[in-house]
Protein backbone atom coordinates (compact mmCIF):
# COMPACT_ATOMS: atom_id res chain seq x y z
CA UNK A 1 0.00 0.00 0.00
CA UNK A 2 1.29 3.46 -0.94
CA UNK A 3 0.65 6.24 1.55
CA UNK A 4 0.66 9.78 0.18
CA UNK A 5 1.01 12.71 2.58
CA UNK A 6 -0.32 16.10 1.58
CA UNK A 7 2.04 18.92 2.57
CA UNK A 8 0.45 22.33 2.90
CA UNK A 9 2.31 24.90 0.76
CA UNK A 10 3.89 27.96 2.30
CA UNK A 11 3.13 31.44 0.99
CA UNK A 12 6.36 31.81 -0.99
CA UNK A 13 5.57 28.56 -2.78
CA UNK A 14 1.98 29.69 -3.40
CA UNK A 15 2.95 32.94 -5.15
CA UNK A 16 5.45 31.18 -7.39
CA UNK A 17 2.53 29.31 -8.96
CA UNK A 18 -0.49 31.51 -8.34
CA UNK A 19 -1.33 35.20 -8.49
CA UNK A 20 -3.19 36.53 -5.44
CA UNK A 21 -5.99 39.07 -5.68
CA UNK A 22 -7.37 40.79 -2.62
CA UNK A 23 -10.20 43.22 -1.97
CA UNK A 24 -11.39 44.75 1.27
CA UNK A 25 -14.75 45.96 2.50
CA UNK A 26 -14.35 48.05 5.65
CA UNK A 27 -17.35 49.11 7.73
CA UNK A 28 -16.90 52.17 9.94
CA UNK A 29 -19.42 53.06 12.63
CA UNK A 30 -19.67 56.84 12.77
CA UNK A 31 -19.39 58.58 16.12
CA UNK A 32 -22.54 60.64 15.77
CA UNK A 33 -24.56 61.52 18.86
CA UNK A 34 -27.71 59.91 17.48
CA UNK A 35 -28.57 57.10 15.07
CA UNK A 36 -28.83 57.35 11.31
CA UNK A 37 -32.60 57.73 10.97
CA UNK A 38 -33.84 58.47 14.48
CA UNK A 39 -32.91 60.32 17.66
CA UNK A 40 -31.76 57.33 19.73
CA UNK A 41 -28.35 57.69 21.41
CA UNK A 42 -25.39 55.68 20.14
CA UNK A 43 -23.25 55.21 23.27
CA UNK A 44 -21.30 51.96 23.42
CA UNK A 45 -21.90 49.54 26.29
CA UNK A 46 -25.43 50.55 27.34
CA UNK A 47 -27.79 47.95 28.77
CA UNK A 48 -29.23 45.81 25.95
CA UNK A 49 -32.26 47.17 24.12
CA UNK A 50 -32.32 50.48 26.02
CA UNK A 51 -31.34 52.67 23.06
CA UNK A 52 -34.20 51.87 20.73
CA UNK A 53 -37.39 53.47 19.43
CA UNK A 54 -40.17 52.68 16.92
CA UNK A 55 -38.03 53.94 14.01
CA UNK A 56 -34.93 51.80 14.59
CA UNK A 57 -37.12 48.85 15.56
CA UNK A 58 -39.09 49.21 12.33
CA UNK A 59 -42.49 49.43 13.96
CA UNK A 60 -45.47 50.17 11.68
CA UNK A 61 -46.11 53.84 11.01
CA UNK A 62 -42.61 55.03 11.98
CA UNK A 63 -40.74 57.22 9.47
CA UNK A 64 -36.95 57.71 9.12
CA UNK A 65 -35.23 61.12 8.96
CA UNK A 66 -31.63 61.21 7.65
CA UNK A 67 -28.86 62.34 10.01
CA UNK A 68 -27.09 65.37 8.48
CA UNK A 69 -23.98 64.85 10.61
CA UNK A 70 -23.62 61.30 9.25
CA UNK A 71 -23.94 62.51 5.66
CA UNK A 72 -21.30 65.17 6.30
CA UNK A 73 -18.94 62.64 7.88
CA UNK A 74 -19.34 60.29 4.90
CA UNK A 75 -18.58 63.06 2.44
CA UNK A 76 -15.46 63.99 4.42
CA UNK A 77 -14.28 60.37 4.35
CA UNK A 78 -14.89 60.23 0.60
CA UNK A 79 -13.01 63.48 0.00
CA UNK A 80 -10.09 62.32 2.13
CA UNK A 81 -9.99 59.18 -0.05
CA UNK A 82 -9.82 61.31 -3.23
CA UNK A 83 -13.34 60.26 -4.29
CA UNK A 84 -15.89 62.10 -6.38
CA UNK A 85 -18.96 63.17 -4.41
CA UNK A 86 -22.23 62.44 -6.18
CA UNK A 87 -24.31 65.45 -7.16
CA UNK A 88 -27.42 63.30 -6.64
CA UNK A 89 -27.91 59.93 -4.96
CA UNK A 90 -30.47 58.11 -2.87
CA UNK A 91 -31.02 55.43 -0.30
CA UNK A 92 -32.35 51.97 -1.09
CA UNK A 93 -33.95 49.13 0.82
CA UNK A 94 -31.85 45.96 0.99
CA UNK A 95 -34.33 43.23 1.85
CA UNK A 96 -33.33 40.16 3.82
CA UNK A 97 -34.37 38.37 6.96
CA UNK A 98 -31.98 38.06 9.86
CA UNK A 99 -32.67 38.21 13.60
CA UNK A 100 -30.59 41.35 14.13
CA UNK A 101 -32.41 43.26 11.34
CA UNK A 102 -35.62 44.35 13.11
CA UNK A 103 -37.24 45.75 9.93
CA UNK A 104 -36.22 42.74 7.79
CA UNK A 105 -34.59 45.26 5.48
CA UNK A 106 -31.59 47.54 5.79
CA UNK A 107 -31.56 51.12 4.55
CA UNK A 108 -28.40 51.33 2.49
CA UNK A 109 -27.18 52.62 -0.88
CA UNK A 110 -27.07 50.41 -3.94
CA UNK A 111 -26.37 51.64 -7.45
CA UNK A 112 -26.07 55.31 -6.49
CA UNK A 113 -23.50 55.64 -3.68
CA UNK A 114 -22.51 58.95 -2.13
CA UNK A 115 -18.79 58.76 -3.11
CA UNK A 116 -16.97 56.84 -5.85
CA UNK A 117 -13.66 56.42 -7.64
CA UNK A 118 -10.91 57.31 -5.16
CA UNK A 119 -7.63 55.89 -3.87
CA UNK A 120 -5.45 55.58 -0.81
CA UNK A 121 -1.66 55.33 -0.95
CA UNK A 122 -0.42 52.77 1.56
CA UNK A 123 3.12 52.29 2.88
CA UNK A 124 3.76 48.56 3.20
CA UNK A 125 6.46 47.85 5.78
CA UNK A 126 9.11 45.26 5.06
CA UNK A 127 12.63 44.72 3.85
CA UNK A 128 11.67 46.28 0.52
CA UNK A 129 9.03 48.64 1.84
CA UNK A 130 7.17 50.53 -0.84
CA UNK A 131 3.92 52.30 -1.57
CA UNK A 132 0.84 50.56 -2.94
CA UNK A 133 -2.02 52.64 -4.35
CA UNK A 134 -5.28 50.95 -3.37
CA UNK A 135 -8.20 51.97 -5.56
CA UNK A 136 -11.48 52.85 -3.86
CA UNK A 137 -14.60 51.65 -5.67
CA UNK A 138 -17.21 53.33 -3.49
CA UNK A 139 -17.95 54.90 -0.11
CA UNK A 140 -21.58 54.59 0.85
CA UNK A 141 -23.74 55.22 3.89
CA UNK A 142 -26.12 52.80 5.55
CA UNK A 143 -27.44 51.76 8.96
CA UNK A 144 -25.84 49.13 11.15
CA UNK A 145 -27.61 45.98 12.28
CA UNK A 146 -28.21 44.77 15.82
CA UNK A 147 -26.01 42.27 17.59
CA UNK A 148 -26.68 38.62 18.41
CA UNK A 149 -25.15 36.68 21.26
CA UNK A 150 -25.16 32.89 20.93
CA UNK A 151 -25.04 30.98 24.22
CA UNK A 152 -24.41 27.38 25.15
CA UNK A 153 -21.96 26.46 22.39
CA UNK A 154 -18.19 26.17 22.36
CA UNK A 155 -17.53 28.68 19.56
CA UNK A 156 -19.88 31.57 20.30
CA UNK A 157 -21.55 31.00 16.94
CA UNK A 158 -25.09 29.87 16.22
CA UNK A 159 -24.04 26.29 15.37
CA UNK A 160 -24.16 24.34 18.61
CA UNK A 161 -25.71 27.18 20.64
CA UNK A 162 -28.67 26.41 22.90
CA UNK A 163 -30.12 29.93 22.77
CA UNK A 164 -29.50 33.31 21.16
CA UNK A 165 -30.06 36.81 22.50
CA UNK A 166 -30.52 39.92 20.36
CA UNK A 167 -29.50 43.46 21.32
CA UNK A 168 -30.94 46.16 19.04
CA UNK A 169 -28.96 49.07 20.52
CA UNK A 170 -26.57 48.98 17.55
CA UNK A 171 -29.37 48.74 14.97
CA UNK A 172 -29.60 52.03 13.13
CA UNK A 173 -26.18 53.45 14.02
CA UNK A 174 -24.68 55.24 10.96
CA UNK A 175 -22.33 52.89 9.12
CA UNK A 176 -19.98 53.84 6.29
CA UNK A 177 -18.79 51.09 3.98
CA UNK A 178 -15.53 51.64 2.09
CA UNK A 179 -15.07 49.14 -0.73
CA UNK A 180 -11.76 48.79 -2.57
CA UNK A 181 -11.21 47.82 -6.14
CA UNK A 182 -9.38 44.50 -6.64
CA UNK A 183 -5.74 44.84 -5.54
CA UNK A 184 -3.40 42.82 -7.74
CA UNK A 185 0.36 42.49 -8.11
CA UNK A 186 1.30 42.30 -4.45
CA UNK A 187 2.46 38.66 -4.51
CA UNK A 188 3.74 37.39 -1.18
CA UNK A 189 3.10 40.80 0.32
CA UNK A 190 -0.68 40.53 -0.14
CA UNK A 191 -1.25 39.84 3.59
CA UNK A 192 0.96 42.78 4.64
CA UNK A 193 -0.72 45.02 2.07
CA UNK A 194 -4.17 44.18 3.43
CA UNK A 195 -3.07 44.96 6.96
CA UNK A 196 -1.34 48.19 5.93
CA UNK A 197 -4.44 49.36 4.05
CA UNK A 198 -6.79 48.80 6.98
CA UNK A 199 -4.31 50.51 9.31
CA UNK A 200 -3.97 53.48 6.95
CA UNK A 201 -7.75 53.77 6.53
CA UNK A 202 -8.22 53.58 10.30
CA UNK A 203 -5.68 56.39 10.81
CA UNK A 204 -7.32 58.52 8.13
CA UNK A 205 -10.81 58.13 9.60
CA UNK A 206 -9.50 58.81 13.09
CA UNK A 207 -7.78 61.99 11.88
CA UNK A 208 -11.14 63.23 10.59
CA UNK A 209 -12.66 62.81 14.05
CA UNK A 210 -15.75 61.01 12.72
CA UNK A 211 -15.25 57.64 14.48
CA UNK A 212 -13.14 56.10 17.22
CA UNK A 213 -12.46 53.18 14.79
CA UNK A 214 -11.94 50.71 17.64
CA UNK A 215 -11.81 47.28 16.09
CA UNK A 216 -12.14 45.54 19.46
CA UNK A 217 -15.50 47.27 20.00
CA UNK A 218 -16.72 46.69 16.45
CA UNK A 219 -16.69 50.32 15.32
CA UNK A 220 -14.37 49.22 12.52
CA UNK A 221 -14.95 45.83 10.93
CA UNK A 222 -13.33 44.31 7.88
CA UNK A 223 -14.44 41.73 5.32
CA UNK A 224 -11.51 40.28 3.35
CA UNK A 225 -11.99 38.99 -0.21
CA UNK A 226 -9.27 36.66 -1.50
CA UNK A 227 -8.73 34.71 -4.70
CA UNK A 228 -5.98 32.86 -6.56
CA UNK A 229 -5.38 32.19 -10.25
CA UNK A 230 -2.56 30.29 -11.96
CA UNK A 231 0.27 32.58 -13.04
CA UNK A 232 -0.41 33.81 -16.58
CA UNK A 233 -4.02 32.61 -16.64
CA UNK A 234 -5.28 36.04 -17.67
CA UNK A 235 -8.34 35.78 -15.45
CA UNK A 236 -9.01 35.84 -11.75
CA UNK A 237 -10.02 32.93 -9.62
CA UNK A 238 -13.10 32.37 -7.49
CA UNK A 239 -13.03 34.55 -4.39
CA UNK A 240 -14.00 33.86 -0.82
CA UNK A 241 -15.13 36.49 1.68
CA UNK A 242 -13.80 36.22 5.23
CA UNK A 243 -16.27 38.13 7.39
CA UNK A 244 -15.87 40.53 10.31
CA UNK A 245 -12.14 40.27 10.92
CA UNK A 246 -11.58 42.38 14.01
CA UNK A 247 -7.89 43.22 14.36
CA UNK A 248 -5.05 44.34 12.11
CA UNK A 249 -3.06 41.22 12.95
CA UNK A 250 -6.04 39.06 12.05
CA UNK A 251 -6.50 40.83 8.70
CA UNK A 252 -2.97 39.81 7.76
CA UNK A 253 -3.37 36.28 9.11
CA UNK A 254 -6.75 35.83 7.40
CA UNK A 255 -5.32 36.69 3.97
CA UNK A 256 -2.27 34.50 4.48
CA UNK A 257 -4.23 31.47 5.69
CA UNK A 258 -6.82 31.78 2.93
CA UNK A 259 -4.20 32.03 0.16
CA UNK A 260 -2.50 28.90 1.48
CA UNK A 261 -5.84 27.09 1.87
CA UNK A 262 -6.99 27.96 -1.65
CA UNK A 263 -3.65 26.86 -3.12
CA UNK A 264 -4.01 23.48 -1.40
CA UNK A 265 -7.54 23.13 -2.82
CA UNK A 266 -6.35 23.96 -6.36
CA UNK A 267 -3.33 21.68 -6.04
CA UNK A 268 -5.72 18.77 -5.34
CA UNK A 269 -7.52 19.50 -8.59
CA UNK A 270 -10.58 20.76 -6.78
CA UNK A 271 -12.32 24.10 -7.18
CA UNK A 272 -12.59 26.97 -4.72
CA UNK A 273 -16.18 27.51 -3.58
CA UNK A 274 -17.66 31.00 -3.65
CA UNK A 275 -18.60 31.43 0.01
CA UNK A 276 -18.25 33.44 3.17
CA UNK A 277 -15.81 32.22 5.81
CA UNK A 278 -15.38 32.77 9.54
CA UNK A 279 -11.88 33.54 10.84
CA UNK A 280 -10.83 32.00 14.16
CA UNK A 281 -8.44 34.17 16.16
CA UNK A 282 -7.03 31.36 18.30
CA UNK A 283 -6.19 28.92 15.51
CA UNK A 284 -5.45 31.49 12.81
CA UNK A 285 -7.61 29.70 10.24
CA UNK A 286 -11.17 29.92 8.90
CA UNK A 287 -14.19 27.70 8.39
CA UNK A 288 -17.00 27.92 5.82
CA UNK A 289 -19.97 30.19 6.44
CA UNK A 290 -22.69 30.37 3.84
CA UNK A 291 -22.46 29.56 0.15
CA UNK A 292 -22.65 32.43 -2.34
CA UNK A 293 -22.72 30.17 -5.40
CA UNK A 294 -26.22 31.40 -6.11
CA UNK A 295 -26.44 35.20 -5.90
CA UNK A 296 -28.74 36.32 -3.13
CA UNK A 297 -31.59 38.49 -4.39
CA UNK A 298 -31.80 41.37 -1.96
CA UNK A 299 -34.59 42.93 -4.04
CA UNK A 300 -33.13 46.42 -3.81
CA UNK A 301 -35.53 49.25 -4.51
CA UNK A 302 -35.43 53.00 -3.73
CA UNK A 303 -36.33 53.83 -0.12
CA UNK A 304 -39.80 55.40 -0.44
CA UNK A 305 -39.67 57.24 2.90
CA UNK A 306 -36.49 59.24 2.23
CA UNK A 307 -35.89 61.97 -0.34
CA UNK A 308 -32.77 61.72 -2.55
CA UNK A 309 -29.54 63.41 -1.46
CA UNK A 310 -28.19 66.29 -3.54
CA UNK A 311 -25.14 67.73 -1.71
CA UNK A 312 -24.65 71.44 -2.42
CA UNK A 313 -21.34 71.85 -4.33
CA UNK A 314 -20.50 74.85 -2.15
CA UNK A 315 -20.96 72.73 0.96
CA UNK A 316 -18.76 69.98 -0.49
CA UNK A 317 -16.08 72.57 -1.34
CA UNK A 318 -16.25 73.89 2.22
CA UNK A 319 -15.81 70.37 3.60
CA UNK A 320 -12.88 69.75 1.26
CA UNK A 321 -11.16 72.93 2.41
CA UNK A 322 -11.56 71.89 6.03
CA UNK A 323 -9.88 68.48 5.71
CA UNK A 324 -6.90 67.95 8.02
CA UNK A 325 -3.42 67.09 6.80
CA UNK A 326 -3.46 63.45 5.59
CA UNK A 327 -1.95 61.12 8.24
CA UNK A 328 0.70 59.82 5.85
CA UNK A 329 1.98 63.32 5.09
CA UNK A 330 1.65 64.31 8.73
CA UNK A 331 3.84 61.39 9.82
CA UNK A 332 6.49 62.22 7.27
CA UNK A 333 6.62 65.82 8.46
CA UNK A 334 6.92 64.71 12.08
CA UNK A 335 9.61 62.18 11.21
CA UNK A 336 11.71 64.90 9.60
CA UNK A 337 11.14 67.29 12.50
CA UNK A 338 12.02 64.63 15.07
CA UNK A 339 15.05 63.36 13.16
CA UNK A 340 13.95 59.72 13.25
CA UNK A 341 15.03 56.93 10.95
CA UNK A 342 12.41 54.95 9.05
CA UNK A 343 12.85 52.08 11.51
CA UNK A 344 12.39 54.32 14.56
CA UNK A 345 9.34 56.02 13.06
CA UNK A 346 7.82 52.64 12.20
CA UNK A 347 8.27 51.60 15.83
CA UNK A 348 6.33 54.68 16.97
CA UNK A 349 3.63 53.93 14.39
CA UNK A 350 3.39 50.25 15.33
CA UNK A 351 2.92 51.22 18.96
CA UNK A 352 0.07 53.58 18.05
CA UNK A 353 2.04 56.39 19.69
CA UNK A 354 2.43 59.01 16.96
CA UNK A 355 -0.24 61.32 18.37
CA UNK A 356 0.89 60.72 21.94
CA UNK A 357 4.52 61.54 21.18
CA UNK A 358 3.47 64.60 19.20
CA UNK A 359 1.28 65.89 22.04
CA UNK A 360 4.04 65.22 24.59
CA UNK A 361 6.53 67.22 22.54
CA UNK A 362 3.99 70.03 22.27
CA UNK A 363 3.62 69.93 26.07
CA UNK A 364 7.28 70.79 26.50
CA UNK A 365 9.79 67.99 26.08
CA UNK A 366 12.07 66.57 23.41
CA UNK A 367 10.99 64.00 20.80
CA UNK A 368 13.68 61.62 22.07
CA UNK A 369 12.42 61.78 25.67
CA UNK A 370 8.76 61.53 24.64
CA UNK A 371 9.47 58.50 22.46
CA UNK A 372 11.48 56.86 25.28
CA UNK A 373 8.59 57.15 27.72
CA UNK A 374 5.81 56.03 25.39
CA UNK A 375 7.65 53.15 23.71
CA UNK A 376 9.34 52.06 26.93
CA UNK A 377 7.84 52.36 30.39
CA UNK A 378 4.31 53.32 29.33
CA UNK A 379 4.10 50.71 26.60
CA UNK A 380 5.13 48.08 29.14
CA UNK A 381 2.49 49.26 31.60
CA UNK A 382 -0.19 49.24 28.91
CA UNK A 383 0.71 45.68 27.88
CA UNK A 384 0.58 44.51 31.50
CA UNK A 385 -2.84 46.12 31.97
CA UNK A 386 -4.14 44.87 28.62
CA UNK A 387 -5.22 48.34 27.47
CA UNK A 388 -4.43 50.64 24.57
CA UNK A 389 -1.50 52.97 25.09
CA UNK A 390 -3.80 56.00 25.07
CA UNK A 391 -5.78 54.48 27.96
CA UNK A 392 -2.85 53.60 30.20
CA UNK A 393 -3.74 56.33 32.71
CA UNK A 394 -1.14 59.02 31.99
CA UNK A 395 -1.47 61.69 29.34
CA UNK A 396 1.06 63.65 27.28
CA UNK A 397 1.02 66.54 29.79
CA UNK A 398 1.90 64.11 32.62
CA UNK A 399 4.77 62.60 30.65
CA UNK A 400 6.14 66.03 29.71
CA UNK A 401 5.95 67.19 33.34
CA UNK A 402 7.80 64.06 34.52
CA UNK A 403 10.57 64.56 31.99
CA UNK A 404 10.88 68.25 32.88
CA UNK A 405 11.40 67.28 36.54
CA UNK A 406 14.12 64.83 35.49
CA UNK A 407 15.79 67.47 33.31
CA UNK A 408 15.69 69.99 36.17
CA UNK A 409 17.18 67.50 38.63
CA UNK A 410 14.06 67.40 40.76
CA UNK A 411 13.62 63.68 40.02
CA UNK A 412 16.01 60.88 39.17
CA UNK A 413 14.97 58.35 36.53
CA UNK A 414 14.11 55.88 39.28
CA UNK A 415 12.05 58.44 41.20
CA UNK A 416 10.29 59.44 37.99
CA UNK A 417 9.09 55.86 37.57
CA UNK A 418 7.85 55.88 41.15
CA UNK A 419 5.98 59.12 40.48
CA UNK A 420 4.52 57.51 37.37
CA UNK A 421 3.17 54.72 39.61
CA UNK A 422 1.27 57.36 41.57
CA UNK A 423 -0.08 59.03 38.44
CA UNK A 424 -1.32 55.71 37.07
CA UNK A 425 -2.89 54.93 40.45
CA UNK A 426 -4.97 58.10 40.17
CA UNK A 427 -3.13 60.10 42.83
CA UNK A 428 -3.00 63.23 40.69
CA UNK A 429 -0.53 65.04 38.47
CA UNK A 430 3.23 64.37 38.76
CA UNK A 431 3.67 67.51 40.87
CA UNK A 432 0.89 66.42 43.21
CA UNK A 433 2.36 62.91 43.57
CA UNK A 434 5.84 64.33 44.30
CA UNK A 435 4.41 66.61 46.99
CA UNK A 436 2.18 63.96 48.56
CA UNK A 437 4.88 61.28 48.67
CA UNK A 438 7.80 63.67 49.31
CA UNK A 439 9.70 62.20 46.39
CA UNK A 440 11.86 65.12 45.24
CA UNK A 441 15.57 64.51 44.82
CA UNK A 442 17.63 65.40 47.89
CA UNK A 443 19.69 68.35 46.62
CA UNK A 444 20.68 70.04 49.86
CA UNK A 445 24.49 69.92 49.91
CA UNK A 446 24.69 69.67 53.67
CA UNK A 447 22.39 66.66 53.76
CA UNK A 448 24.29 64.94 50.94
CA UNK A 449 27.71 65.61 52.53
CA UNK A 450 26.52 64.20 55.82
CA UNK A 451 25.20 61.05 54.09
CA UNK A 452 28.47 60.63 52.17
CA UNK A 453 30.56 61.03 55.35
CA UNK A 454 28.42 58.41 57.08
CA UNK A 455 28.87 55.99 54.17
CA UNK A 456 32.66 56.50 54.19
CA UNK A 457 32.81 55.94 57.93
CA UNK A 458 30.71 52.79 57.68
CA UNK A 459 32.86 51.30 54.88
CA UNK A 460 36.50 52.23 55.61
CA UNK A 461 37.94 49.36 53.55
CA UNK A 462 35.99 50.51 50.48
CA UNK A 463 37.06 54.12 51.06
CA UNK A 464 40.69 52.96 51.18
CA UNK A 465 40.36 51.23 47.81
CA UNK A 466 38.93 54.40 46.29
CA UNK A 467 41.80 56.48 47.73
CA UNK A 468 44.21 53.98 46.14
CA UNK A 469 42.69 54.69 42.72
CA UNK A 470 40.14 51.86 42.47
CA UNK A 471 37.30 54.27 41.65
CA UNK A 472 34.96 51.44 40.60
CA UNK A 473 34.62 50.61 44.29
CA UNK A 474 32.88 53.98 44.79
CA UNK A 475 29.68 52.26 43.67
CA UNK A 476 29.35 50.65 47.09
CA UNK A 477 29.46 54.04 48.78
CA UNK A 478 27.05 55.55 46.27
CA UNK A 479 24.66 52.69 46.94
CA UNK A 480 24.91 53.26 50.68
CA UNK A 481 24.06 56.95 50.24
CA UNK A 482 21.13 56.16 47.96
CA UNK A 483 19.81 53.69 50.54
CA UNK A 484 20.20 56.23 53.32
CA UNK A 485 18.29 58.87 51.33
CA UNK A 486 15.55 56.49 50.24
CA UNK A 487 16.72 56.68 46.64
CA UNK A 488 16.05 60.41 46.53
CA UNK A 489 19.61 61.56 45.92
CA UNK A 490 21.05 62.20 42.47
CA UNK A 491 23.38 59.23 41.95
CA UNK A 492 25.72 61.16 39.68
CA UNK A 493 26.03 64.02 42.15
CA UNK A 494 26.63 61.53 44.98
CA UNK A 495 29.39 59.79 43.03
CA UNK A 496 31.14 63.08 42.29
CA UNK A 497 30.88 64.03 45.95
CA UNK A 498 32.28 60.64 47.10
CA UNK A 499 35.27 60.88 44.74
CA UNK A 500 35.89 64.47 45.76
CA UNK A 501 35.84 63.68 49.50
CA UNK A 502 38.25 60.78 48.98
CA UNK A 503 40.62 62.73 46.74
CA UNK A 504 39.95 60.52 43.71
CA UNK A 505 38.14 63.08 41.59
Amino acid sequence: MVVRATVEPDLEDVVRRYEPMIGLEVHVELGTRTKMFCGCPTGFGAEPNTQVCPVCLGLPGSLPVANRAAIEATIRIGLALNCQVASWCRFARKNYFYPDMPKNYQISQYDEPLCTGGWLDVDVAGETGDTVRVGIERVHLEEDTGKTLHLGGATGRIHGATESLVDYNRAGIPLVEVVTRPVAGTGARAPATARAYVAALRDLVRSLGVSDVRMEQGSLRCDVNTSLAPVGAGEWGTRTETKNVNSLRSVERAVRSELIRQAAVLDRGERVVLETRHFHEEAGDSTPGRSKETATDYRYFPEPDLVPLAPDPAWVAQLRAGLPEPPREHRRRLQAAWGLSDVDMQAVLNAGAVGLVEATVAAGTTPEAARKWWLGELSRRANEAGVDLAEVGAGPADVAALQQMVDQGTLSDKLARTVLDGVLAGEGSPAEVVAARDLAVVSDSGTLIAAVEQAIAAHPEVAAKVRDGKVAAAGVLVGAVMKATGGQADARAVRELVLSRLGAA
